[in-house]
């Protein structure tokens, strides 16, 4: 909507005093439609200059009054900008009641949103991680895409949040960018922070979240079996690219290392760890969670075959770590290479650690938690379920191989019988 604001300031001789004094209104205009307001100045006619709507002269006294008028001005002219840039509707009547305090302050979701990521940026490195960051300018970015679309703003006031603005705002994440359920409450949690940082702040009273579930489903994380990893490990890559690719991912399948913290590993991550054998010991950007992991024999020949490698050296990295994106793209090559079905990424190669090197193998379940990293032990409860669902399948298959085997045995009873 487009505004046409004029600021004039107007003398009341109807109400001059005994004195001869004149008061001095301030008369905002918007569209058409005005509001007066005192500027608790009075003045005689005769020193008034009507043209530029000051007092005339250089005296001390004419320059006091000067400047106070042009303070009255500037601030209304600076609501009506702040005003215009929130894209809220702009009345003379509310600028009026900005200018005299009457006006309530209201505070704006994205306003919010911004200063809570600045926060999170200056707590990179030590609270938060600069990959946290980026999911959070990506929330930001997102819930702009969000207003525009479905409200036509570029902001909204925190007192106008409730659960129809949520549940909204998780049916355009979900359809927009064809997000999964856990995906988009990732994104929700990401608002929900917000609003409990605003709340702290005392910039909104009632919780829009309130009795609102934000809950996670329980998902089954894909990993390789250990003849899929068998796969992978045996075979012979001609493209020198792919060879370092499965060197790095069979590291993180005897490791379960993420990717994030997969790339700041150095030479000097690696120690001796209590039983005299070389461990890897670090600190996860993630959780800040030290992690202590034992390298297994497979582990610690890669380690070993990259230990004079030029291009770690350069880059003093433990192992030649691309992009992650780059090391995706080339494990989908991989997978087809070695013809697994399976959508393989650096991810999938920390749950296999979890599900076929360590789980499946018999290690406890808080061991395997301590070498993750993770700061809940119901994190790592998740691969035991897939442990579970694992052990379903085989035992499915163990029944038909039974019912199969009475079968035969039946029938070769039969046969000596008749």
């Amino acid at each position: 909507m487009n505004y046409d604001l004029s600021v004039l300031f107007t003398l009341k001789k109807s109400k001059e005093d005994k004195g001869g004094g004149v008061p001095i209104y301030l008369r905002i205009t918007v569209n058409g439609k005005r509001a007066e307001v005192s500027t608790n100045r009075k003045i005689e006619v005769t020193k008034w200059d009507s043209a530029m709507q000051r007092l005339k002269g250089r005296s001390e006294s004419a320059r006091i009054l000067n400047d106070h008028l042009d303070n009255l001005e500037n601030h209304i002219k600076r609501d009506f900008n702040t005003l215009l840039e929130k894209e809220e509707f702009i009345t003379a009547e509310k600028l009026k009641d900005m200018l005299i305090g009457k006006y309530q302050k209201h505070y704006y979701l994205v306003d919010i949103f911004e200063k809570n990521n600045k926060l999170v940026e200056l707590g990179i490195g030590s609270k938060y991680t600069r990959d946290t960051f980026v999911r959070y300018e990506i929330s930001l970015e997102r819930l702009k895409k969000f207003l525009l679309k479905e409200f036509n703003v570029k902001d909204i006031k925190l007192e106008d949040l409730n659960h129809g603005f949520i549940n909204r705002y998780d049916a355009f994440i979900r359809t927009e960018y064809s997000c999964d359920h856990n995906t988009s409450m990732k994104y929700l949690k990401h608002l929900k922070k917000v609003i409990h940082f605003a709340m702290k702040m005392d910039y909104i009273e009632k919780d829009p979240f309130f009795q609102y579930q934000t809950a996670y489903k329980d998902v089954i994380r894909g990993y390789l079996t250990a003849d899929e990893m068998s796969r992978i490990e045996s075979k012979k890559f001609r493209a020198h690219r792919l060879e370092k690719v499965k060197d790095v991912f069979i590291f993180v399948c005897y490791t379960g290392i993420s990717y994030s913290d997969l790339v700041e590993l150095t030479p000097e991550s690696v120690t001796k760890g209590i039983d005299g054998k070389s461990w890897i010991v670090y600190e996860r950007n993630k959780t800040g969670v030290r992690a202590s992991i034992p390298l297994l024999p497979v582990a610690q020949a890669i380690v070993d075959k990259y230990k004079n490698d030029p291009e770690c050296s350069v880059k003093n990295q433990l192992l030649p770590v691309i992009s992650n994106q780059k090391l995706n793209a080339y494990l989908v090559e991989i997978a087809d290479l070695c013809e697994i079905n399976k959508h393989i990424t650096m991810h999938v190669g920390r749950h296999t650690f979890a599900t076929t090197v360590t789980l499946t193998n018999g290690v406890p379940i808080e061991t395997v938690s301590k070498m993750l990293g993770h700061t809940s032990l119901k994190t790592t409860q998740i691969y035991s379920k897939v442990i579970d669902t694992k052990i379903s399948k085989d035992m499915e298959q163990l029944e038909i191989a039974l019912k199969d085997k009475k079968q035969i045995n039946n029938e070769l009873r039969n046969l000596k019988t008749s």
